[in-house]
């Protein structure tokens, strides 16, 4: 292979990868939030300001390298479609609760404290439109369970 040739190539490897996070170094800006409400079974509602992650660059960094999580805040991971959710904590610092949503709101699976940095896949265990992160510790807290209820305007039932 020529110079020339070599030269051109290596032009355009950055062009290709261009809108591509598959190796982020910090942070994302904070996404635009919107309101989300946890109702228990017990009838307990529990609101939250939530980032909201809707494209592929912005989940794939998510909560990457923030310290912390606010109490009311966190983020959520819209799929578009139902669809298996895998996750974890690679570059996050942060531990977390992730919450599997089903497409009418329901909760299906819920992973509590996860590993900060662990590379261990953490599955919906099955599909599911959407994934929620909190700060960890607050689903106990809140005493919220696999077969609650989100309102939030993806699941067409915000209040």
């Amino acid at each position: 292979m020529n110079r020339r040739h070599m030269l051109w190539l290596m032009a355009l490897a950055p062009i290709s990868a261009r809108g591509q996070n598959s190796n982020p170094t910090g942070p994302q800006p904070e996404l635009p939030k919107e309101r989300l409400v946890i109702t228990t079974r017990d009838g307990l509602r529990h609101g939250f300001m939530v980032e909201m992650a809707t494209t592929p660059d912005q989940q794939t960094v998510g909560l990457m390298f923030r310290p912390s999580v606010p109490p009311d805040g966190g983020m959520l991971f819209d799929w578009g479609t139902p669809r298996d959710s895998q996750m974890w904590m690679r570059n996050t610092i942060a531990s977390l609760d992730m919450v599997f949503i089903n497409a009418d709101g329901t909760i299906r699976s819920i992973a509590e404290r996860t590993v900060p940095q662990s590379l261990a896949v953490i599955d919906s265990r099955g599909p599911v439109r959407a994934t929620l992160e909190l700060a960890a510790g607050t689903t106990a807290r809140l005493n919220i369970r696999v077969g609650d209820k989100v309102q939030q305007r993806l699941f067409g039932n915000a209040s």
